[in-house]
């Protein structure tokens, strides 16, 4: 047996060794957990966030290089957020935003509009923005979700935005390469967002999903950290979409 294949597990060299992660929306949840798994794979973190008392306590627990408190969907903070960034990064992670969701006739119009241009125009601020501060052969990666996929009362805005991503970073992927540009579809995910979605509904949402998910049990954030730190190291994945539910697409999503 030769010595690579005898190695342990924890003998195996990091896969993000010096390199510099941004995450935006990196104080909680997803964006957090990621921010974990790319600086135990060897990377320095840039963590950005709209908390800043949050985003700080998250600095300090990662040893971050440097954060960054601003709202993600101002495009002049935005803006400046990345001109100011303390020299060429290998990665961006974005995973601000919050899903709507409303009936027709309860919908808030503002709300609504918000909803549908933040996503689409956060992928494309950060495309602009971001590429020319990350060196060839990096990604742009940006969250998304697969329950906007079905039709269905109260899913028109989330469904709209769910079939936007993917066919923007698409089409961007051509746009600022030799940079990557992916999308993570991800179903229910156990984080603090989830918890706040559902309210009193999160254990039994729990209860269902490791009843019935192929996989026998939830999707957490760090099934999806490790996900995005993967799109990051594979240099051939560049202008698709990566789906992490659990195996719930296979039950028609429910």
């Amino acid at each position: 047996m030769s010595n690579a294949a005898a190695a342990s597990p924890a003998s195996r060299e990091p896969d993000l060794p010096g390199q510099t992660v941004v995450v935006i929306g990196g104080s909680a949840g997803i964006g957090l957990e990621t921010a974990r798994r790319a600086r135990a794979e060897g990377a320095g973190v840039i963590l950005a966030g709209r908390d800043s008392a949050r985003l700080e306590q998250a600095a300090r627990e990662l040893g971050a290089l440097a954060t960054g408190a601003f709202d993600a969907n101002d495009p002049v903070a935005l803006a400046e957020f990345f001109e100011h960034l303390p020299g060429p990064v290998d990665h961006v992670m974005v995973t601000a935003g919050r899903p709507y969701y409303a009936r027709l006739t309860d919908m808030d119009f503002e709300e609504a509009r918000r909803a549908l241009a933040a996503s689409a125009m956060l992928m494309l601020g950060v495309a602009r923005y971001a590429s020319g501060k990350v060196r060839p052969g990096g990604t742009l990666l940006f969250m998304s979700g697969t329950g906007g996929r079905r039709p269905g009362p109260g899913l028109g805005v989330i469904s709209a935005v769910t079939a936007a991503l993917p066919a923007l970073a698409a089409n961007l992927a051509l746009e600022i390469a030799p940079v990557r540009i992916n999308v993570i579809a991800a179903g229910f995910v156990d984080t603090p967002l989830s918890a706040s979605l559902l309210g009193a509904g999160l254990d039994d949402r729990r209860s269902e999903l490791r009843t019935t998910l192929p996989i026998g049990r939830v999707v957490g954030p760090a099934d999806v950290a490790a996900l995005a730190v993967h799109i990051m190291t594979n240099t051939a994945l560049t202008g698709a979409t990566y789906d992490i539910d659990g195996g719930q697409q296979l039950l028609g999503g429910h």
